[in-house]
């Protein structure tokens, strides 16, 4: 049985507490806001701890059977990488919440710790287990849709002024922008689905929410993927008072499909040579963050997963590395877009 601590209170380290006290024990969390740190510890008889330096060394020198074998890091993006190292280098396995990071030196850098501290790395990347997705993700590893011609994904989700309303998110600093906060796992999905981009043409824009962010609140981009595929990305959070949808379609040689719905929940379409898909599974249902949802809720495979590879070892499907190349191709979009 692991052990499991939470760096960052906020309102998705709820899904790694249930999830860690489910296959393991929750030991300790810690958040800069005492009350938030109470309350989750509470509800999972952990030790609450407002320094992450005080978790780290307690966890280090607890007796045999109380030390703290996984920490989560589920704090504002711009600190991933920091509290990251500081855990890998203080002898920890990592769980790191999307995105790794919001530049990829800093995704190197944890790499390069996880490496130095024999330790796994972690990138939460629960849209891949979405039924839908992984069912057209073995469907191209069984060549059975043939060379991907073309691939679109369209996020078209809304977020009202009070998300961003004293808060972190729409600061440059710590968030980085809407494809690292909303849609980096929409960008996972490119790569694991399409492989590498190689060059971009973007434009972006901030439409309705100059007084809250720094950044923009919608793009589009045209893609050219290291196969000589192509691709196009429309992203928004301007949907009129609601998520609207979250969708990603294949032309492929053999076949084209599209998984939507609000969150990667359905598959839409499907025209493919030699018979359609059939029985996929149900999935688990979405995050609820109040007035709008989220991405699948797939902790629970996510956490089976690094129990599998901790105590089993098992190949980390959701290493380091797949999160830089999420972060990569961010970097390029935005680029692109000056």
């Amino acid at each position: 049985m692991l052990n499991f601590a939470i760096i960052g209170c906020g309102a998705i380290a709820n899904r790694h507490a249930i999830q860690a006290a489910a296959l393991g024990r929750l030991l300790a969390v810690c958040d800069i806001v005492e009350e938030k740190a109470g309350v989750l510890a509470a509800a999972y008889h952990a030790k609450p701890y407002t320094r992450i330096e005080d978790l780290l060394q307690a966890a280090s020198s607890a007796a045999p059977g109380e030390r703290v074998d996984v920490i989560a890091v589920c704090t504002p993006n711009g600190l991933h990488a920091e509290h990251t190292i500081l855990a890998l280098k203080a002898g920890f396995h990592v769980i790191c919440e999307k995105p790794m990071a919001i530049r990829s030196q800093d995704c190197e850098n944890m790499i390069a710790a996880a490496a130095a501290a024999g330790r796994h790395l972690f990138i939460v990347k629960q849209n891949r287990f979405n039924p839908p997705v992984a069912t057209v993700r073995s469907m191209l590893d069984e060549g059975r849709l043939g060379r991907i011609y073309s691939i679109q994904v369209n996020c078209c989700w809304n977020r009202e002024p009070s998300y961003y309303r004293d808060s972190w998110h729409g600061t440059r600093a710590m968030d980085g922008g809407i494809l690292y906060t909303q849609f980096s796992h929409f960008i996972d999905l490119l790569y694991w689905m399409a492989g590498d981009v190689k060059e971009v043409s973007a434009f972006t824009g901030n439409f309705s929410h100059r007084d809250q962010m720094e950044f923009e609140d919608a793009g589009v981009a045209c893609l050219r993927f290291d196969s000589g595929a192509i691709g196009a990305l429309h992203f928004t959070i301007n949907s009129y008072q609601k998520n609207m949808e979250g969708s990603v379609t294949i032309v492929a040689e053999k076949g084209t499909v599209k998984i939507g719905g609000q969150y990667l929940n359905r598959l839409e379409y499907q025209q493919i040579e030699g018979g359609g898909i059939t029985d996929i599974p149900s999935g688990n249902p979405p995050n609820e963050y109040g007035y709008y949802q989220g991405s699948m809720s797939n902790h629970d495979k996510m956490y089976g997963h690094v129990v599998d590879v901790i105590t089993k070892a098992q190949p980390n499907q959701f290493s380091g590395y797949e999160g830089l190349k999420t972060v990569e191709i961010i970097e390029k979009i935005y680029s692109a877009a000056g």
